[in-house]
């Protein structure tokens, strides 16, 4: 077993993790309330979050945190909208802490 695979045990408690952090990033959460990327805003949302759980839990080669920043990246111009607040930043590094 891959040593960056999680357990069964860790899973769900990974993807929590995930969530909060995704739930407090408000550029992302005034995009998915006000609709910026059409009615399927939400939609997009939850793939950004499976996207990111599968960034960690599924990639083959070392991670790289500039891979991390694109997915979030592609995933705000989806919902039409951008970080310029620094806020992806702020979001790496939440995510480095995991």
């Amino acid at each position: 077993m891959d040593s960056r695979q999680l357990t069964a045990e860790s899973v769900p408690l990974f993807q929590e993790g995930i969530g909060l952090l995704l739930s407090r990033w408000s550029v992302l959460q005034l995009a998915v309330q006000n609709e910026w990327g059409g009615r399927d805003s939400c939609r997009k949302a939850e793939l950004l979050f499976s996207d990111v759980f599968s960034f960690f839990n599924n990639s083959k080669e070392p991670l790289c945190i500039d891979d991390l920043e694109n997915i979030l990246e592609e995933s705000l111009l989806s919902l039409n909208t951008m970080a310029e607040d620094g806020g992806i930043i702020s979001s790496l590094d939440w995510f480095k802490a995991c």
